[in-house]
């Protein structure tokens, strides 16, 4: 004997409607979008927001770390699994390498070596040694190391000069210092003299080097501090100095020393300076 069961058919349960994943973040696709336009409108207009309280001063200094940001700003778009907004990230990326990479490629990937044999490259190093830190002699055999033709030194004390020019005597013959300045050089040095960019004590000088290819204009600045809400020294002092460039009579000339300013400084940016 056979048993037959009969059994109804179950009906058929429809899944829930569940927002697909890829549309389910729209404010958040949205930010990630809103982040990295802003990022490269401030990486290419970062000199067009005012000097507020030293907002312009601090926003010009960190300027070439925003490219830190689009790390995370990668990550989001990668969360929001959008490939557009991934390509929206990259811009910021590619403003970032184009506006500020330049400027952080080493010297010695670009540079010519130092002191070449033929006299036609003229190598200037120069390092702010640190007032009474010590460091004067060390930190000038460090940069004579490296066969720099001229060496510049910035926030000297009044002991420092000698010191320094009896640690290089033998290579650098010729020098010479002023303030918190000081110049020290393998070839003749000649025409110096303290600088006067409008802060009342010497914090700048100008000199000739007579190189075997004639002479070359050099000028050691130490400018004034900048600190937030506390630029107007340092950025006269750099004003000065732009005006007083262009009006060198040699047709080389070299500006170097510690501008306290970064190369993104939209005061560097007005003086062409750095």
């Amino acid at each position: 004997m056979s048993l037959l069961l009969a059994t109804r058919p179950t009906p058929a349960v429809s899944a829930p409607n569940r927002p697909d994943r890829r549309t389910s973040r729209p404010a958040f696709v949205a930010l990630t979008i809103a982040f990295s336009l802003i990022l490269t409108g401030l990486i290419l207009f970062h000199t067009a927001v005012p000097d507020i309280g030293g907002i312009g001063l601090l926003l010009d200094t960190a300027i070439p770390w925003f490219g830190l940001l689009v790390v995370p700003l990668f990550v989001m778009a990668l969360l929001s699994r959008r490939r557009r907004t991934a390509l929206i990230v990259l811009l910021p990326a590619l403003v970032w390498g184009v506006v500020i990479g330049p400027g952080l490629v080493p010297l010695n990937w670009s540079a010519p070596a130092a002191s070449t044999a033929d006299g036609t490259h003229l190598t200037v190093a120069s390092q702010n040694i640190e007032a009474d830190s010590g460091t004067g002699a060390t930190s000038a055999a460090t940069l004579a190391a490296t066969g720099a033709d001229v060496i510049a030194l910035e926030e000297m004390t009044s002991d420092d000069f000698d010191t320094i020019s009896s640690t290089l005597a033998a290579d650098y013959p010729y020098s010479y210092g002023v303030g918190t300045v000081g110049v020290w050089s393998k070839y003749p040095v000649i025409n110096a003299q303290p600088l006067n960019l409008g802060l009342g004590w010497n914090r700048a000088l100008a000199a000739d080097v007579q190189t075997p290819q004639g002479l070359v204009s050099i000028y050691v600045i130490h400018a004034a501090s900048a600190r937030p809400g506390d630029v107007s020294a340092r950025d006269s002092m750099l004003a000065a100095l732009a005006s007083t460039l262009p009006n060198d009579e040699n047709s080389r000339v070299i500006a170097v020393g510690d501008f306290n300013a970064a190369s993104t400084d939209r005061a560097m940016g007005a003086s062409r300076v750095s």
